[in-house]
Parts: C-alpha cells; sequence; structure tokens
C-alpha cells in the first residue's frame, strides 16, 4: 500500500505584499503594531481636543480595522494587475511584471500601478475612517483632518519595499 506524500514546494517566490492574504504568526506582529501606529497617528491628529486619550481608547480598533480592509484593496489592485500580466511573454511585460512582484523600482509602469494601489489604499483609508470620525461628533473639520492624517501617515508604503530582497 503506498502512502501519498504531501506535495512540497520549492522555490516558490511570491511578492511581499501577498503577506496579507496569508494568515501566518506574523500577523501576530502585524495587529498589534497596526493598531499602535493608528492609535498614534489618531491621537496626534486630534491636537489638543479634549479626552483625546478616550476617544482613542474608543474608536482606533474601528480605524484600524479600516485600514487593513483598505490595505487588501490596494494589494487586490496590485494582485489583479500581477497576475493579468503574468500570461503574457512578451519582455517588456515581464519586466513590468517584475516590477508589481519583486522591485516596484525596476520599471516605470510597475512603480506606478504600485503606487496607485497605495494611493487607492490611501483613499479607502480616509474615506472609511472620515466615515468613523464622523459619527463620534467631532467638528467636519477636525474629522476630516484626523482622516487625512491617517490616510498619509499610514497609506501602506510596504507595498515599496522591493521582495527580490528576500530571494537573494
Amino acid at each position: 500500500m503506498r502512502t501519498r506524500r504531501r506535495p512540497a514546494f520549492y522555490n516558490v517566490m511570491f511578492p511581499l505584499w501577498m503577506l496579507i492574504w496569508f494568515p501566518s504568526w506574523l500577523w501576530l506582529l502585524l495587529i498589534p503594531a497596526n493598531y499602535l501606529i493608528d492609535r498614534l497617528v489618531l491621537w496626534w491628529s486630534l491636537g489638543s481636543a479634549e479626552d483625546r486619550q478616550q476617544f482613542c481608547r474608543q474608536h482606533t480598533w474601528k480605524i484600524c480595522l479600516a485600514g487593513f480592509a483598505s490595505d487588501f484593496a490596494g494589494s487586490l489592485l496590485l494582485l489583479g494587475a500581477y497576475l493579468s500580466l503574468s500570461s503574457y511573454d512578451g519582455g517588456w511585460v515581464q519586466d513590468i511584471v517584475w516590477g508589481l512582484g519583486f522591485n516596484p523600482f525596476s520599471s516605470v509602469v510597475g512603480f506606478l500601478v504600485t503606487a496607485a494601489a497605495i494611493a487607492l489604499s490611501g483613499a479607502c483609508i480616509y474615506a472609511l475612517d472620515l466615515r468613523i470620525i464622523r459619527k463620534t461628533g467631532l467638528s467636519e473639520d477636525q474629522s476630516r483632518h484626523s482622516a487625512l492624517m491617517l490616510a498619509v501617515c499610514t497609506a501602506p508604503y510596504l507595498f515599496l519595499i522591493p521582495s527580490q530582497l528576500l530571494y537573494q
């Protein structure tokens, strides 16, 4: 009787930004770090508002969840571009694919698509956080200021880290 062996994957390379799609022990570090960054930026964006510590304690977890959802939106754009272009065999298209997946600085188009994914995530962060913060009763100006600070400071700039650094 033959026993079935599990398939082994050797030399599997995937872009660093795809780690968000695979729950792992890395999330045990990412979630608290993301929460802490969101809380610090929210606290900073509130300026001299009274009870900002209490405000942050009550609302940071919602903002953190909105940030993760926004990061998924940006990575979905990258994944869609990466998969749709991967099927082409042309030399310049493969340069774009390499730029999207492994080094955004190696291709102008790859960099622009990565920048668009970061901008999409930032826009989603702004829209979701503005909606969350408006419901708390802050003024319209303060809500917009805080949402903008959160969008600019917490956008997923990690998409720009070249994945090829892991594979060298």
